[in-house]
């Protein structure tokens, strides 16, 4: 376990460090036991486990299921950070749950939450969310693909929805897709709409899977006349890109907190091996180099830490206090600086192990290729820059 003392910060409360070692201690005993020959299956056997324990029941409201009266930021983060520093799938097992059916928890009828949310929280279905197309990633508001709204003789009326969603994590796996399409010919954001389909609904095909540098369930979606019922509809026709964005700042903070997990593996494994690896007649950590290594390490990790939970307890004091405020620049830095501060952390552990960092099966190699997609989604640094710098010059006006 590594060191969990930044939890007596102001930020938390006494459950938050019980809570941590209870799952840390779940997490330790668990993750040996998941075999990840096959990723499927092993992801499937994550959220099986995570449901069980009942740690799911903290990505869902109590109202249908939940650990808590609404998602706490804190608790999400640690989480993740708990989960992504003994194994990365498990990691992304619990936060596909959340981010895939929090616009279920947001704008979903009373309907669509009791049939898909207890089943979340039990791990019995799995969640996918997908709003990425090929010419629309960072940028959303280029989304081509399409919903027509459609009225029988009868008077019942449904969406068929025709267009190509890929980057979906969950993908091939999942038993329900949150789809974000367009539903009017508005322009930019403001004509797209959010709907819930379900894996077996007619139309709806898996197009392609996508194989990663850190194994992940990720496909392209088809949508060829696929129809869903007007109950598939999230909120309003054209509310979904505020959907979209108002989910993405729940759960922003928490990918800066994963990284901050692999990040903390990082360290514990540079640290065990400084001071276990013999050379020269003394041992690695012996060395001043090594030294000053480490102590770039872990004070990235401490701004990181400081960042991602500043972001995680205004929201929820924001929440709190009902005030709607919004902590998108805060969720942007922690986001922006933990998953950068991560990769190089992680990149200095591989230099001190030296081959073995290399070597394939390695914790230090896995951890190298489970952080590079953190700089990318969800918003890549990039992006986050740009939220932050226009978050700035507008309140500066």
């Amino acid at each position: 376990m590594s060191d969990m003392r930044y939890l007596e910060l102001p930020f938390f409360e006494p459950r938050h460090a019980t809570f941590a070692a209870e799952l840390d201690a779940w997490a330790a005993k668990t993750a040996p036991g998941i075999d990840h020959s096959d990723t499927d299956a092993a992801c499937r056997a994550w959220v099986r486990a995570l449901g069980d324990a009942g740690w799911l029941r903290y990505a869902v409201p109590a109202s249908h299921g939940g650990a808590l009266p609404v998602l706490e930021s804190r608790t999400l983060c640690i989480v993740r950070e708990t989960l992504a520093r003994h194994d990365g799938l498990a990691d992304f097992a619990f936060a596909m749950q959340g981010l895939g059916s929090g616009p279920i928890v947001l704008a979903g009828s009373d309907a669509l939450r009791e049939r898909w949310l207890p089943r979340v929280a039990r791990g019995e279905a799995i969640a996918a969310f997908a709003l990425s197309e090929p010419d629309a990633g960072s940028d959303v508001a280029a989304m081509a693909s399409r919903a027509r709204r459609e009225v029988a003789p009868d008077g019942s009326a449904s969406w068929v929805i025709d267009g190509c969603k890929t980057w979906i994590s969950n993908g091939g796996i999942a038993d329900f897709y949150v789809t974000f399409v367009r539903t009017d010919d508005q322009p930019g954001a403001r004509g797209i709409g959010a709907f819930v389909v379900d894996a077996d609904t007619p139309g709806l095909s898996i197009a392609e899977r996508i194989d990663v540098v850190a194994p992940h369930p990720l496909a392209t979606l088809a949508f060829e006349g696929c129809r869903v019922p007007e109950s598939a509809l999230l909120g309003e026709p054209g509310g979904g890109f505020k959907l979209a964005m108002s989910n993405l700042d729940i759960f922003r903070s928490s990918v800066a907190a994963a990284a901050l997990g692999f990040a903390r593996r990082a360290l514990d494994e540079g640290l065990a091996h400084a001071r276990s690896r013999k050379m020269f007649g003394g041992t690695l950590g012996d060395f001043q180099l090594t030294q000053a290594a480490l102590a770039d390490m872990a004070t990235a990790i401490d701004a990181s830490m400081l960042l991602t939970y500043r972001a995680a307890w205004l929201r929820d004091m924001a929440v709190a206090r009902g005030t709607g405020e919004r902590q998108t620049r805060e969720a942007a830095m922690a986001k922006m600086v933990a998953t950068e501060s991560a990769q190089q952390v992680i990149d200095r552990a591989v230099q001190l192990f030296g081959g073995l960092g290399v070597k394939k099966g390695s914790a230090v190699e896995g951890l190298y290729r489970e952080i590079r997609a953190l700089r990318i989604y969800e918003g890549a640094t990039e992006v986050q820059k740009l939220i932050i710098g226009r978050d700035l010059l507008k309140a500066g006006a």
